[in-house]
């Protein structure tokens, strides 16, 4: 999964999120659209070549592509490891207005157990916290990463590997120390949880945030010190047991999240694997171009594929907007 020069393609959108993101083009939302938007992306040639996994959503994870194979046999078939997201998504956090927790506990041994027969390799589960006004409560901290910690614990006991995101969103008008200072509290509390639950640290891949300001701060941060923050929160916080690192991109554009990442992979003596989980980051080109029809998926593969291609040269430590110009 953290192999190198290879990254997780995201894919796991719920149906209605992917209804909304379908609905700003004009593309109708159906089982059939979705699937074969999700096929386009898992059948573009050469994907393997930039990407290890992606995760699914229970529907995909369900589905049949066009010629009669099960999805996950498509990822497989191409040479990616198929994993699942198993949250049931984030509900409001009883007595804690504006905060969630994200729920999905329940019979989720039984569901493992399904999926692993499917062909799954790999599971999600994704917290959310968000920053305000006195906020997050450390009510929301501990209920959100003590869930993540008995998800990661059902998880390695089915056989799979876990994906623990817990993600610190970028909404907000907070600065880059409020986002750093929140981020470590997370990160210290899911380490906390996840010794608790006795759950091996060889055996999972952190997906987290990057430490940025938020996305209606006043001021900005360069790459350069964003990747010089989420680092230091890093060393601090995430202990060198951890094989991989696989950064969300929240909201990033893809060239905003290759800069950031590659600025951190090339940095020497880490002693984690650094690489990519992005959705948003790598699918939005692909999406636009495709916009619902068969006749352009040789283009809508052929932007995944460069976005992917960008992703692996900043997971690698050599990605710079100058070769982004000279790919497109």
């Amino acid at each position: 999964m953290v192999t190198p020069g290879k990254g997780i393609l995201a894919i796991d959108e719920t149906a209605g999120t992917c209804t909304k993101r379908f609905d700003e083009l004009g593309i109708e939302s159906t089982p059939d659209s979705r699937r074969a938007y999700r096929e386009l992306l898992l059948t573009a040639p050469g994907l393997a070549d930039y990407i290890s996994g992606a995760i699914l959503v229970d529907e995909t994870f369900r589905q049949m592509a066009s010629d009669g194979r099960p999805m996950v046999s498509v990822a497989r078939d191409a040479g990616i490891l198929p994993g699942i997201k198993v949250d049931t998504g984030a509900r409001p956090l009883a007595g804690a207005p504006d905060e969630t927790v994200t729920e999905g506990l329940d019979r989720l041994r039984e569901r493992l157990e399904e999926y692993g027969r499917m062909g799954a390799a790999f599971t999600k589960w994704r917290a959310v916290i968000r920053i305000g006004p006195g906020l997050p409560t450390r009510r929301c901290i501990v209920a959100n990463t003590h869930a993540l910690s008995r998800y990661a614990a059902l998880v390695q006991e089915a056989g799979l590997i876990p994906i623990v995101e817990p993600e610190v969103l970028m909404n907000g008008d907070h600065d880059i120390h409020r986002c750093q200072e929140v981020t470590e509290e997370v990160l210290r509390a899911v380490f906390d949880e996840l010794a608790i639950q006795r759950v091996l640290l060889e055996g999972i891949v952190l997906k987290p945030n990057l430490v940025t300001p938020g996305s209606e701060a006043t001021e900005e941060a360069p790459a350069a010190q964003i990747a010089a923050y989420t680092l230091m929160t890093l060393r601090r916080c995430v202990p060198a047991a951890v094989p991989g690192i696989a950064f969300l991109s929240g909201g990033q554009t893809g060239e905003e999240a290759c800069e950031n990442l590659g600025l951190m992979a090339a940095t020497d003596g880490l002693p984690w694997q650094l690489t990519f989980s992005f959705g948003r980051a790598l699918q939005y080109p692909a999406l636009g171009i495709w916009g619902g029809s068969p006749d352009n998926v040789p283009a809508a593969q052929a932007a995944l594929l460069h976005r992917a291609r960008m992703s692996s040269m900043a997971r690698s430590g050599s990605y710079t907007r100058k070769e982004e110009r000279a790919a497109a």
